[in-house]
């Protein structure tokens, strides 16, 4: 399978199963696109030109660049082996933002907080299941871990305590509001997690309109005081400032670049994932409208790190080099296997987009209990088990897409979540271009 694409004012073309990626003019492009298979007559009414880029394809081919055959996947093997937690320490939060699909943080369950012995317990439980995997994740999310801080404190003592018996390292993340962040939390975030994430939704009037406060009051002010403050004590320690976009801020480009003004050098903007009745929801026809946000956006992205400003965009972080292995392609985040969530009652869950549901829990940190069958089934549907998938230029970039988005907005697993496709799609194309971009201006 071969992807021909016109992006940023260039021509790129993509040879799917062996990741070669080319930039082009455009008669080549468009030849190299007349080249369903590689078996397609190269011949024809061709100009003297024509027939000697037909010769270059032909030895690109021959090569085993382009026209690739797909290479028949083993199916997956399911080893028991979990890497990572998310810790869903606080059911419960300080803002009310409108897209919330945890329902105020509380997961539609209540407020709960995780108690510091569930969250020792489920650092055993990590440790048990972790089989040879030396380094071992934890992030702390919510709801507002914020509000759980003791718990956080004591996770974490109680994993360092351990490392070294165990023989594990463990690395810490935090998802924060940065509402109730102060001098001594930045400090001890700073030396302790390996990465802090915070949401931010981009420019005041968007973030203010979605992002209030429990009294109904915008929160951006006192939040972009607190993170500007943790990213200046940061040093060269992990984080970025994620947001969500939703159809009341189609131009979301301007939250991107409004973010990095704020002087933010590392961000993501997600789009919002919500039933169509919604108001915020984002709808087919939005499509075409945001895949032109993105490419303006890597105009602008291109020319601020050009001129040496700090600016990395999650999803143009494409290593077209080194990118990750085979397997790993076709399974994506691991969630329902090596990721998983815990409740703050101990109950686990595939990820915490399933929390609270009594039909997805796995087992409990508290009890010892765990049952196979979901991280099983979870393990076997990667792209070997997702048709239309297959079918798709971009399969090995998302290895799938969500598997929440797909059981939730698509009617089942195996089956592809269909704006998210296609906003991956586009964001896929203007990363390698990017990549190729730059790489050239680099060995000029």
């Amino acid at each position: 399978m071969v992807h021909v694409y016109k992006c940023l004012g260039r021509w790129f073309v993509l040879d799917v199963e062996s990741g070669s990626f080319f930039e082009t003019d455009e008669r080549t492009a468009k030849l190299i696109e007349k080249r369903r298979s590689p078996v397609a007559d190269a011949r024809g009414d061709f100009s003297d030109e024509d027939m000697e880029i037909q010769s270059e394809i032909n030895s690109l081919i021959s090569d085993g660049v382009l026209f690739t055959e797909e290479p028949v996947h083993p199916e997956p093997v399911y080893k028991g082996i979990v890497k990572a937690l998310c810790l869903n320490i606080a059911h419960g939060c300080n803002l009310r933002c409108t897209y919330c699909f945890a329902g105020d943080g509380q997961y539609h369950g209540g407020v709960d907080f995780m108690s510091a012995d569930t969250a020792k317990n489920a650092i055993d439980f990590l440790v048990a299941h972790s089989g040879p995997r030396h380094r071992l994740e934890i992030d702390f999310f919510g709801g507002e871990p914020l509000l759980n801080m003791d718990a956080v404190r004591a996770t974490i003592d109680y994993a360092r305590s351990i490392e070294k018996e165990s023989g594990k390292e463990f690395r810490f993340t935090i998802t924060t509001n940065a509402l109730a962040l102060n001098d001594e939390l930045i400090d001890y975030f700073n030396k302790e997690m390996y990465n802090v994430v915070i949401s931010i939704d981009g420019r005041k009037s968007v973030h203010d309109n979605v992002r209030k406060d429990a009294a109904g009051k915008g929160s951006f002010d006192r939040i972009l005081e607190n993170a500007r403050k943790l990213i200046s004590k940061r040093g060269d320690k992990s984080y970025y400032v994620r947001g969500t976009y939703t159809a009341a801020n189609r131009d979301f480009a301007a939250d991107v670049l409004a973010l990095n003004d704020y002087g933010f050098g590392q961000v993501s903007l997600e789009p919002v994932v919500l039933p169509d009745n919604d108001p915020l929801a984002l709808k087919p026809e939005h499509v075409e409208e945001l895949n032109k946000q993105y490419e303006l956006l890597a105009e602008e992205y291109l020319k601020r790190r050009a001129s040496g400003r700090e600016f990395g965009f999650f999803h143009f972080n494409i290593d077209i080099y080194h990118g990750p292995c085979a397997s790993k392609r076709l399974v994506g985040c691991n969630a329902g296997d090596e990721y998983l969530a815990v409740a703050p009652n101990g109950d686990i869950y595939p990820c915490h987009r399933f929390d609270g549901m009594p039909e997805y829990v796995i087992g409990n940190v508290n009890t010892g209990a765990f049952d196979e069958k979901l991280p099983r089934m979870f393990n076997s549907c990667n792209l070997t088990k997702k048709e239309e998938c297959n079918e798709c230029w971009a399969k090995y970039y998302c290895s799938g897409g969500c598997a929440a988005n797909s059981i939730f907005f698509a009617g089942g697993i195996t089956k592809p979540y269909k704006i998210g496709c296609e906003l991956m799609r586009k964001r896929v194309e203007c990363a390698l271009a990017i990549a190729a971009i730059e790489n050239a201006n680099k060995s000029l």
